[in-house]
This record gives structure tokens, sequence and C-alpha cells, in this order.
């Protein structure tokens, strides 16, 4: 793994323009931040697995408006510190490679984007998984949990099993962690091999022995 090298925090020359603010912001924030804090504390001792909920990944050199904002993506084999501190965003044409996890959190005013344009570009960056979660237990998406492979440039969906609890999983290969959703409790990761929380998981591992 190659570390980043001299910081660059502003890419003269390019023309950007002003994102449109997303109208229900709030109501992402609520069911993401949970998942976002479970992802950083799984990762939390890999200096190169680069998390983040926030910034584009921008992935033209040349053209500063040429740029996505997934609401949580994830980076293998990267030098995480380099990233947070060298860039301003997630230059792919600097850290080597798109992220391999893409993640949307369902909102009225950006699940038809979710499900068209962004996840069709996606595809076309190569981006391996692309996950869609859906706190109205898929009034807006379809169903509370959708993931998705990349397999020859076309995304092809895990399987999503319903749980004798009413609670809905489905399994991240990319991540091999578990996403459940239940109406009662809202959104959860769970280890592959044990079932259990993430949350737990890290709780117990760090209480002195």
């Amino acid at each position: 793994m190659a570390t980043i090298g001299v910081p660059v925090r502003t890419l003269p020359g390019i023309f950007y323009e002003e994102p449109e603010p997303v109208e229900d912001h709030m109501l992402q924030e609520e069911p993401l931040r949970p998942i976002l804090n479970l992802l950083h504390k799984r990762y939390a001792d890999r200096s190169d697995v680069f998390v983040s909920g926030g910034g584009f990944v921008m992935y033209d050199e040349k053209n500063g408006n040429a740029r996505v904002a997934p609401d949580c993506y994830i980076a293998f084999d990267v030098d995480e510190a380099g990233i947070r501190e060298e860039m301003a965003n997630f230059w792919v044409w600097r850290v080597g490679k798109v992220p391999d996890f893409v993640m949307e959190m369902a909102s009225p005013s950006t699940a038809a984007n979710d499900l068209g344009r962004k996840r069709d570009l996606y595809a076309e960056l190569d981006i391996p998984e692309h996950w869609r979660l859906d706190p109205t237990g898929g009034e807006l998406y379809g169903q509370p949990i959708t993931g998705e492979r990349l397999i020859d440039g076309v995304y092809e969906p895990y399987e999503v099993h319903t749980e004798a609890d009413g609670s809905v999983t489905s399994y991240s290969e990319a991540l091999d962690l578990i996403f459940r959703w239940n109406e009662a409790g809202g959104f959860d990761l769970l280890d592959h091999e044990t079932n259990r929380s993430i949350d737990q998981i890290v709780t117990e591992q760090a209480v002195p022995v």
C-alpha cells in the first residue's frame, strides 16, 4: 500500500458548481448515524481502511463536477491517514482506486436518484458493492435492505432473508458483515461468523481483562 504523499487540498483551475442542498437531510441523518458509528468501530484499528459518511468521491482530475456523494463509502488497502489528512475529498486518481463499497440511506427527496442515476454511475465507476437502506421499511426503495454486487458491469442483488422474528437480513461479501433491519430497532450490523452485533463485540473487546 503506497502512501498518498504531498498534501493537496485544492485543485486550481477547475470549475465547481455548488451542489444542490438535500431537502430532507435530517431524515437521513438519524438512521445513518448508528450505521456509520458501527463501521468506524469495526475498522478503527485498520490503517488501510477508509470509512466516510461525508464529502465527495471525485473521479475526473480535469473536471471538478465529476463527483458523487454516497451517504457512506469504504475503501480497502488504501492510506487512510493520507486520504483524511491530505485531501479535501476522495480523489480517485490520487487514491489509486474507487471505493469498494457505497451505501445510500433513503429519503423522499433522494430515493429516485439513488435508484436511478447514482446507481448507474456507481456501476460505470466499477464500484464492487452498492447498498441501499430504507428506514421506512421499504416504502421508498421497495424493501428495507438491498445489497448488490457488480458482476460483468451489472449490479446483481444479494439474497434478502426474513427471519423468524420478522427482521430482514442480507450479507455483504465486501464487508463480511450482515445488515439487519427490524421495525422496532432500525438497522444493525452483525458479525458474519457469530451473528452478534458489531457494537457488542467492540464493547467487549474494549473491557480490560
